[in-house]
């Protein structure tokens, strides 16, 4: 039986997977419809399409393991049902990480100024930097899935008792998740040292600008403005997501406190919903589209009473 607290934080828990549905949702509809438009895909195109429809998975599959957890703790002790939760949130976690720290070095290369010839040089090859990455990720997952496969054959999920966890070391468990996590703390890595290099531009930019006695907000001010934003909002909601994985992690194997457990989910879900509308805010596309729909939904609201006899 729930109480009043774990009831409030599972509902909290859904209302937020509900919106995140619908914020990534949104960014991949409207992404999708521009490149069917222009007949082209752009390579930011593709990193939100691909960011937004990772980030949907990765919620439901949050959701998902959290409820089977909390509801029906004995579904994991028969079939391989967290087998195929581990191998479905390595690609779908390591996924979602890989295109936000494209996102990041996208906006770094585009609009950071810096003068050295690495990053002319890198500036001057953002795509092949994007094909470099995703084959990162390809090798990251070939590493991953002997991980995993080890960790199971090992220890087992097909006995009836649930001894396995019982039987592995802590310390092997917690090794095993450092490793299936090493490529997600490089990627994220990438994008902290992107924000600091982006805010080392915007400093340099903006003594600039008060020695040319030009002004303040020029466009590439409120360019590495609008870009600091979105990358210090993913670095602060990823801690939250990596703070509530370690709240649930730590009550699934340590601690067996089920309100705990139901706030780790309900942290954990915080980032891949709350950084889509801080997305959306901030790429001036898709806040007009936004600011659309809105706009579309009151002239709706208003049309309803003239409608009725």
């Amino acid at each position: 039986m729930l109480s009043i607290v774990e009831g409030l934080l599972i509902c909290i828990a859904v209302s937020e997977s509900v919106l995140g549905t619908l914020g990534n949702g949104f960014i991949a509809l409207v992404n999708c419809i521009d490149c069917v438009k222009n007949k082209k895909f752009s390579v930011i195109g593709l990193i939100l399409i691909g960011l937004a429809t990772s980030r949907i998975f990765l919620i439901w599959i949050i959701i998902t393991d959290g409820f089977i957890k909390i509801f029906s703790p004995d579904v994991y002790t028969s079939g391989n049902v967290m087998e195929y939760i581990s191998y479905s949130w390595v690609i779908i976690n390591q996924s979602s990480v890989w295109f936000a720290t494209s996102l990041s070095i996208f906006y770094f290369l585009k609009i950071a100024n810096f003068s050295h010839h690495i990053f002319l040089w890198l500036k001057g090859r953002i795509n092949k930097i994007m094909f470099l990455l995703m084959g990162s990720l390809l090798i990251s997952w070939l590493f991953t899935f002997p991980q995993i496969k080890k960790m199971f054959n090992k220890y087992g999920t097909n006995n009836k008792n649930n001894t396995w966890m019982a039987d592995m070391n802590k310390s092997e468990f917690l090794t095993y998740h450092a490793l299936l996590n090493l490529e997600v703390i490089f990627l994220f890595t990438l994008s902290l040292v992107t924000c600091f290099l982006l805010i080392i531009s915007l400093w340099r930019h903006n003594r600039q600008m008060q020695l040319n006695v030009t002004g303040f907000r020029d466009p590439s001010t409120e360019a590495h403005v609008k870009a600091m934003k979105v990358l210090i909002s993913f670095i602060i909601l990823f801690i939250l997501y990596f703070v509530g994985m370690v709240i649930e992690l730590s009550c699934f194997i340590v601690i067996e406190n089920k309100s705990l457990f139901i706030f780790g989910v309900t942290t954990t879900v915080i980032y891949p919903w709350g950084h889509s509308f801080i997305l959306i805010l901030g790429n001036s596309k898709l806040k007009q589209a936004f600011w659309n729909i809105v706009q579309h939904l009151k002239c709706c609201e208003k049309e309803k009473p003239l409608r009725t006899p």
